[in-house]
């Protein structure tokens, strides 16, 4: 019995920093999904000058980071007429992780 409880102690004392550290990038990576979204109305409206290395940059960095995952998104949805909702349906899927994750944690 005296294991056992050692065994628990031990599993909780090391899971929860771990779900609370993966909570928190998921965090972050869904406001550099809502940045990038941002950014690439605003460069498709003509706001933003493209020229600029500073926005290039930070447009290259969003694009690398946030295409991996909206890639497969991207291949299974219709064609919307230019619409892209693939941001918003990785939104949604990890709110979902997200929470789940909390749940399991508490």
């Amino acid at each position: 019995f005296f294991l056992c409880y050692i065994f628990f102690f031990i599993y909780h004392q090391i899971m929860e920093p771990l779900v609370l550290l993966i909570s928190r990038i998921i965090g972050l990576y869904i406001y550099l999904l809502i940045t990038q979204a941002i950014l690439s109305w605003l460069i498709a409206f003509g706001i933003i000058n493209t020229q600029s290395s500073f926005v290039n940059m930070v447009g290259n960095f969003l694009y690398k980071i946030t295409e991996p995952l909206l890639r497969p998104i991207r291949k299974l949805l219709p064609d919307f007429e230019g619409i892209d909702i693939s941001p918003v349906i990785l939104i949604l899927i990890l709110w979902f992780i997200n929470d789940s994750l909390l749940k399991y944690a508490a």
